[in-house]
């Protein structure tokens, strides 16, 4: 489909597709995609290795380890669009040809597998199986502009998720016979983070925005989210729970706070920033975030708990605490929501 040799394209970034028509705000959706570590499905223009354009259904989704939740890989599809399912598409090239009808019902299905981190193994050959290979368009459409994207059908849309789903299929079982089995959901270990019922109970009677995450997890995932961090971000529970809390930052989130963050986690010591975080919805905000070390009974850090105060709404809601007592209240009350937990972890978790 791009034209490229297989070792033309191992090791590679995926930007070598695309050229001066791609649309950089798709680009930076499937960025956007990869930072908060989601699946994402969009119509995307990019070129083949003799530089004639492709307009097709970009599919993309994260595959994590079982033990810890963290990404292991992204594996992308590539489904070429169909012109007899246009709804819109302006794409004049030098001879007037369109795009759209270029492409028309001549391609078939191609998948293309690509990881963040590559995994080079003949137990993955049957992966190659999956794809089928198609025409190619015409070099007379080598100058079309697309100023309008083409949209995939529902057809289409189903065909790039059913892909994805025996890709997901032949990771999983391949995965079992190197011991580091992966998955296509993030999955919790629950043995690593033994939060007792009580505990979630007593974490939920604090109304303040918090995280806590568990420092003896790959990664520092976040293991309980308050109710409050839910609405404040936009995002559902099950999307944040064993999450590094990176995905919280963006395009403008400063970088020297960010460092400032990891310093203080790496010397595990408590430190307040003021730092701009990012909603689902991609709306900003600044957050007055204090992070602080929990201790377990041996004294020995378990966790990192995060408070979040919206810097526009510090004062806000008739509280006549400072945003200072406020965070060191929070931390309090973790702490001792904690404490029989501690005590009865505290040899295990050491």
């Amino acid at each position: 489909m791009s034209g490229y040799a297989r070792d033309e394209v191992v090791g590679r970034n995926g930007r070598i597709f695309q050229g001066p028509y791609t649309d950089q705000r798709s680009v930076m959706e499937i960025r956007e995609a990869i930072r908060e570590e989601r699946p994402i499905q969009i119509s995307l223009l990019n070129y083949r290795k003799d530089g004639t354009p492709l307009w097709m259904l970009f599919h993309m989704s994260p595959v994590f380890d079982q033990d810890g939740g963290a990404v292991a890989h992204f594996v992308a599809v590539q489904v070429p669009i169909s012109g007899r399912w246009r709804r819109s598409c302006s794409a004049n090239g030098r001879n007037g040809v369109n795009l759209c009808e270029e492409v028309g019902g001549a391609l078939r299905d191609v998948v293309l597998g690509s990881c963040r981190r590559e995994v080079c193994s003949d137990g993955l050959a049957e992966l190659g199986r999956i794809s089928a290979f198609g025409s190619v368009l015409d070099s007379d459409s080598r100058g079309v502009e697309a100023k309008e994207p083409c949209e995939a059908s529902n057809s289409e849309k189903q065909r790039a998720a059913s892909a994805i789903s025996q890709i997901m299929s032949v990771l999983t079982d391949y995965s079992k016979s190197t011991g580091r089995l992966v998955c296509g959901e993030r999955c919790l270990c629950t043995r690593s983070s033994p939060l007792s019922s009580s505990v979630f109970i007593s974490l939920g009677r604090i109304k303040q925005s918090f995280v806590l995450t568990d420092v003896n997890l790959p990664d520092m995932p976040i293991v309980y989210a308050s109710d409050a961090f839910l609405k404040l971000t936009g995002y559902s529970r099950h999307e944040v729970l064993g999450r590094n809390c990176r995905f919280l930052n963006g395009m403008d989130t400063d970088s020297s706070t960010l460092f400032q963050i990891k310093e203080c986690i790496q010397n595990r010591q408590p430190c307040t920033v003021r730092i701009l975080n990012y909603r689902k919805d991609g709306n900003p905000f600044w957050n007055l975030l204090h992070i602080s070390p929990v201790r377990n009974a041996s004294g020995k850090i378990a966790y990192f708990v995060g408070v979040q105060i919206e810097e526009d709404r510090k004062n806000q809601g008739g509280d006549a605490l400072s945003p200072e007592m406020r965070q060191r209240s929070t931390v309090g009350a973790v702490r001792v929501a904690l404490r029989t937990l501690s005590m009865g972890a505290g040899t295990s978790r050491s």
